[in-house]
């Protein structure tokens, strides 16, 4: 499996706090059949973004951890206009691996975001909204989300959502989304080693047991994949309503 995002480098935001917390959820990870993971710290108005020492961080992981699994470079990149604005100016600075692939996270209000999302598109950058299925207006699969899917967005879903660990309306807009064909990943956001955990193998098994291996691989395996080496990722056409009841 292939996890575009994760907290897993100490010190930087919310995720691990220690060097040895991050050590630890990168073995949790490749116990459970992570290969890559992305390392996307929070650039936002409270935690500032340091490509410098997130680079740092990640070589120290990686000559720890022998490169399992390997950890990428990617950011959480909150949609604020300072931020947008750095972003229009360095595209490569936020993305993933420097390709084209940039992880969003709106804000509670959506007012405004139209325009932001055109002028990343316009730019060359291909937003991937990040847990949309958590986010109280775009679990509801507004008109606003499917018009920002057309428009060339992705959406990525947290693992954990799947299993219910965000309440029932984000498990049940997770499966929809799904189901619908308007997910094209499935992440961990894993932020430590006791809750929000790096470990996709739940979720895995049961977009697999629900929807069947190959779109479990498709959205754990092939198009996270893509994402890391800057490819182009398949699109699955999206579905009005759902083919049949994934939830339990």
């Amino acid at each position: 499996m292939v996890d575009i995002h994760s907290h897993i480098l100490w010190g930087l935001d919310d995720g691990a706090e220690t060097r040895e917390e991050s050590l630890a959820m990168l073995a949790m990870a490749a116990e459970a059949g992570t290969t890559d993971i992305v390392a996307t710290p929070h650039a936002n108005m409270r935690y500032r973004f340091d490509e410098g020492l997130i680079g740092q961080r990640i070589e120290e992981l990686t000559a720890a951890t022998g490169g399992r699994p390997r950890i990428h470079r990617g950011c959480d990149f909150h949609l604020t206009f300072d931020n947008i604005q750095d972003a229009l100016e360095n595209p490569a600075r936020y993305s993933v691996n420097g390709g084209p692939y940039l992880l969003v996270e709106f804000p509670d209000s959506l007012s405004g975001m139209r325009p932001a999302l055109d002028a990343l598109l316009n730019r060359g950058l291909v937003p991937i909204m990040t847990h949309p299925e958590r986010h109280r207006q775009l679990r509801d699969i507004t008109a606003e989300f499917r018009d920002w899917l057309r428009a060339g967005c992705l959406a990525q879903i947290t693992g954990q959502s799947l299993r219910g660990r965000f309440g029932k309306k984000a498990e049940e807009a997770a499966w929809e989304m799904v189901e619908r064909g308007m997910a094209h990943f499935v992440a961990s956001d894993a932020h430590g080693t006791e809750d929000r955990t790096p470990r996709l193998t739940e979720a895995f098994t049961a977009v697999a047991a629900a929807a069947g291996s190959e779109c479990a691989e498709r959205l754990f395996l092939l198009n996270p994949t893509a994402v890391i080496a800057g490819q182009p990722v398949p699109r699955a056409k999206a579905r009005r309503k759902a083919w049949y009841d994934f939830r339990r």
